[in-house]
């Protein structure tokens, strides 16, 4: 049979409901569903994949939640439709003639999933996050099932995407007065003009998709894309129930247990999800204060290191200069307490340093006022000097000239060697190069062999 819509110009002649393999009917409407339910299993395996996780773990927990969901969606149906079991216990295990709730199916498959996270201790909500996405994905296929099937239709319109079904392919429960006032007649037959709901609830679906794709990378907390998902869906959902003439109504009521249901996960989650966001960016603003705090604390303690280094440093050099050459340490271990702890009147014992060279260069020089001039025993007039009494001076050379005090010397090569590398002294520099050193090196053309 044929539909159409004329309002878009479509005109489809032939529509089939199922097709024969080896004397075995294969309805369109299973193949679809069967096929969405694949293609959303390879997209969750993928983004698993994408995000780093481990892909047969998501493979297990899918296998569980659809055998749940397959039992939920029946059960739920069932229970709304309890009239037409009650008599026939059976029939309730006939899944070939229809009879499945999608929100019952999400119910058990979220059971079977949480129980599966329970169970090997996964993150249930992180897990959610990317089950989602696939669960979306097969909803964008699987609706057009419904379209093989002729259901899920709406009330009549002629709007832009009515769509025009035959009368008799459609089950005469859902057919209401406004439909059979405005009915079409093409080709002696009858067609019933109608909104295509599962259209308008696939394209809803395919929205939804693209909105958490961006939500699965801008997410704050875990489980924020499953929580969107629910309230996106059943936002959707409870206007499209509006349009509907097969709703599922809550036994003795008129009203749609689909869109109650829709309602209730807007509401809840829309809710639960807003609160969560918040929280999570008071927790990341929080984080990133302490970051923020912890790198400044680090950046203050390596100013006072390095300070405290500079201070031990100048320490250490005035300890230097101030100590006695026989009490310097002939390695410095870096701990400045060994110098400042030294008495004070011996670092107060600033004594020149002439004084110890001194005494290395004129130790036991002795110059005699005079040179006694006796005759000698063989009649020379001289006598044989014994070279314990030839003094210094006359010992020395004649071109070589007495050696300048060691203080003159050190001072001046060390203002030399100052004035060289820096021809600006500080107060410290100042004060630290005006003390002659034991250590300081004489001028090279004073230097003795």
């Amino acid at each position: 049979m044929s539909i159409q819509f004329p309002n878009l110009g479509i005109n489809l002649d032939y529509v089939g409901k199922s097709i024969q393999i080896f004397g075995f009917e294969i309805t369109f409407f299973g193949f679809i569903i069967a096929l969405g339910m694949l293609l959303g299993l390879e997209f969750v395996i993928l983004e698993a994949k994408r995000c780093g996780e481990n892909k047969d773990e998501y493979l297990e927990m899918v296998i569980i939640s659809l055998l749940f969901g397959v039992i939920g969606a029946r059960l739920l149906y069932v229970a709304c439709s309890w009239n037409l079991y009650k008599g026939n216990i059976v029939q309730i295990f006939n899944i070939r003639n229809g009879g499945l709730c999608f929100y019952g199916g999400l119910f058990g498959g979220m059971l079977g999933a949480a129980i599966y996270c329970g169970v090997r201790r996964k993150p249930f909500m992180q897990m959610a996050d990317t089950a989602s996405m696939g669960i979306i994905v097969a909803q964008i296929i699987g609706r057009w099932g419904d379209f093989f099937n002729r259901e899920s239709f709406g009330e009549y319109t002629n709007s832009i995407f009515a769509m025009q079904l035959p009368l008799s392919a459609v089950r005469s429960s859902e057919v209401t007065s406004a439909m059979r006032e405005n009915l079409e007649t093409i080709g002696g037959t009858s067609y019933i003009q109608v909104h295509p709901t599962f259209f308008y609830e696939s394209a809803w679906c395919l929205l939804l998709f693209l909105l958490m794709l961006v939500w699965k990378r801008k997410k704050r907390f875990q489980g924020q894309v499953f929580l969107r998902y629910l309230a996106g869906y059943g936002l959707g959902r409870f206007v499209i129930e509006y349009l509907r003439t097969d709703k599922l109504l809550i036994p003795g009521t008129s009203i749609g247990i689909s869109q109650l249901i829709s309602a209730a996960l807007f509401l809840i989650c829309a809710l639960v999800a807003a609160v969560e966001g918040t929280m999570a960016k008071k927790r990341a603003a929080r984080r990133r204060r302490r970051r923020e705090q912890d790198y400044e604390a680090q950046e203050r303690a390596a100013r006072e290191a390095e300070a405290e280094e500079y201070r031990d440093r100048l320490r250490l050099e005035r300890a230097f200069a101030d100590e006695k050459a026989g009490e310097v340490p002939e390695a410095y271990s870096g701990n400045t307490a060994v110098y400042e702890s030294a008495p004070e009147e011996e670092r107060e014992d600033t004594s020149p340093v002439e004084e110890d060279a001194s005494a290395e260069i004129y130790q036991d020089e002795e110059v005699p006022e005079e040179t006694a001039e006796d005759e000698s025993p063989d009649g020379n007039g001289y006598e044989e000097e014994s070279p314990e009494e030839i003094s210094e001076d006359e010992a020395l050379p004649e071109s070589e000239e007495p050696a300048q005090p060691v203080e003159d010397v050190v001072s001046t090569s060390e203002k030399e060697t100052a004035t060289a590398k820096n021809p600006s002294f500080s107060e410290d520099d100042e004060w630290l190069y005006s003390k002659p050193r034991r250590f300081a090196k004489k001028p090279a053309d004073q230097q003795e062999d």
